[in-house]
């Protein structure tokens, strides 16, 4: 039974090479705690970030981990997190005029009140839905791009 060498910097170990594209040897330049971080390729001698398996390749059943943890999973992005946002919001807003005649829209005017539901065409945003009454002189009304507070009810 042959055991492990222990990894250290200036050591050699298989890893995914960004260049090359595949997994070759590679020389270890910088490590944190057991697990290398930084490597050189052996074959084409370029330095990146230590990737013990290729991109979307999952490890064998039973494979030994360098470092002893799994892959991180992938980061959901921000952007991809704030375009779901606007998804959702535009759908709500589709489901909502959704089947809805021409005179089913109230015309915005400041001096008007709106109930919750309500429908409403505005001038600049276009055509929107009372989702919140948050008093007597404001309303939230959610348009196809983005929820506004609009006021309501003055004189």
């Amino acid at each position: 039974m042959k055991l492990a060498k222990a990894l250290k910097t200036g050591g050699e170990v298989d890893s995914w090479c960004t260049k090359c594209k595949m997994v070759l040897n590679h020389r270890i330049i910088a490590m944190l705690g057991p697990k290398p971080i930084k490597v050189e390729c052996s074959t084409c001698m370029s330095h990146h970030n230590f990737r013990q398996f290729a991109p979307g390749a999952a490890p064998a059943k039973g494979a030994k981990l360098i470092g002893g943890s799994a892959p991180r999973p992938a980061r959901v992005s921000s952007v991809t997190k704030l375009e779901q946002e606007r998804r959702e919001r535009e759908q709500q807003w589709e489901r909502a005029i959704a089947g809805k005649a021409m005179g089913d829209f109230k015309r915005y005017n400041v001096s008007a009140t709106f109930e919750q539901g309500q429908l409403v065409r505005h001038t600049k945003f276009g055509d929107g839905v009372v989702t919140r009454i948050l008093d007597a002189n404001k309303v939230e009304v959610l348009f196809k791009d983005e929820p506004r507070t609009l006021a309501q009810g003055l004189q």
